[in-house]
């Protein structure tokens, strides 16, 4: 049973859920699902919202199934919260799966062996946003002139910090110089254009609200999103194999003129492997046969297709979505048939 403590959280997502959906009649056996997101400055929150629109819209009156979406601080809160049962399903980075998978990072010794894989969404691009003038380069290692600095890598418990944590880490950069601030990205963005940060890290599918409505209000000419290269991205992926390089295109963010290289992570939407069979398999079919309508949701979710669907994935597949995946014809490779 979801516990009542998450319950707030879920309230505004239903309510966009419901606005878009129509009101949906309650029966006695009906059966309600949440999916975690993260804060709404992100991609997590309106994809989510999208999902369970889509969802409740299809799903709820032949199958009495209806979801919800509800804000979090992001993959390391989600991870837990499904762990303890007050949500069904999460939205939450590769390397954090990764991690809680293989029991390493935070969940050393204690492998989360009771997560599933149902899908890849979309790409989770790095988007570390800083003021010109510390961007001498426009490198990713421009982050060390932001020692002494205020720089938001994130929500406390989310895995954006983690993400960024463990990129730091790994090309010798210390955040422990920096004078770190925990923020959401809406906030983030705020403090950015407020003056009151010096940077904000928010990977997200792009265009991601924060990093457009930070570029809209202090100007291209005046902060960049730093750039990786092949050499920054050999380093990372010694640790976790989870990164690729990717290109922001010229136009995503207002006054953006030319490309930004930079590496992505796949995002996945996990859910316990005790979770109905029919319940994974229907979730799963509702999503990729109404692509067009996530599409209209976030700009992120047109790098989604069926052909990608487990391009990635750190765990194996619930055998809800891996009944699906065969009847589509994919080939599942054995590391995501779990025992």
């Amino acid at each position: 049973m979801i516990k009542s403590k998450v319950l707030s959280r879920v309230l505004v997502t239903t309510a966009v859920a419901v606005s878009l959906v129509g009101t949906l009649n309650a029966a006695p056996k009906e059966k309600k699902y949440i999916i975690a997101t993260a804060s709404t400055g992100g991609t997590y929150y309106p994809v989510g919202v999208g999902i369970a629109t889509i969802a409740s819209l299809k799903l709820a009156k032949k199958y009495k199934m209806t979801f919800s979406a509800m804000t979090s601080a992001g993959s390391s809160e989600n991870i837990d919260m499904i762990d303890k049962g007050e949500v069904n399903f999460a939205i939450i980075q590769g390397l954090f799966g990764s991690m809680a998978w293989q029991g390493k990072g935070k969940y050393e010794g204690k492998p989360k062996t009771n997560l599933r894989s149902v899908s890849m969404l979309w790409q989770n691009v790095e988007q570390f946003t800083v003021y010109n003038k510390y961007a001498k380069t426009g490198n990713i290692m421009d982050l060390k002139n932001l020692y002494g600095e205020r720089f938001s890598i994130g929500g406390r418990n989310s895995g954006s910090r983690v993400s960024a944590e463990t990129i730091m880490k790994a090309l010798g950069i210390d955040y422990n110089k920096m004078n770190i601030q925990y923020l959401g990205y809406s906030p983030s963005s705020t403090a950015l254009q407020d003056g009151k940060i010096a940077g904000m890290n928010t990977p997200s599918g792009p265009p991601t609200s924060a990093v457009t409505n930070a570029f809209a209000t202090i100007g291209a000419k005046n902060i960049t999103v730093l750039g990786f290269n092949a050499k920054n991205l050999k380093k990372i992926d010694d640790s976790y194999p989870v990164w690729s390089l990717f290109t922001i295109k010229a136009g995503t963010y207002p006054g953006q003129t030319k490309d930004i290289h930079t590496i992505a992570q796949p995002n996945l939407l996990v859910v316990t492997k005790d979770t109905p069979v029919q319940t994974v398999y229907l979730l799963t079919k509702t999503i990729y046969e109404n692509l067009p309508f996530l599409h209209s949701v976030h700009k992120a979710t047109l790098a989604m297709s069926l052909q990608k669907a487990i391009d990635g994935l750190p765990m194996p597949l619930h055998p809800g979505a891996a009944k699906y995946y065969r009847e589509m014809g994919l080939k599942i490779p054995a590391r995501l048939i779990g025992k």
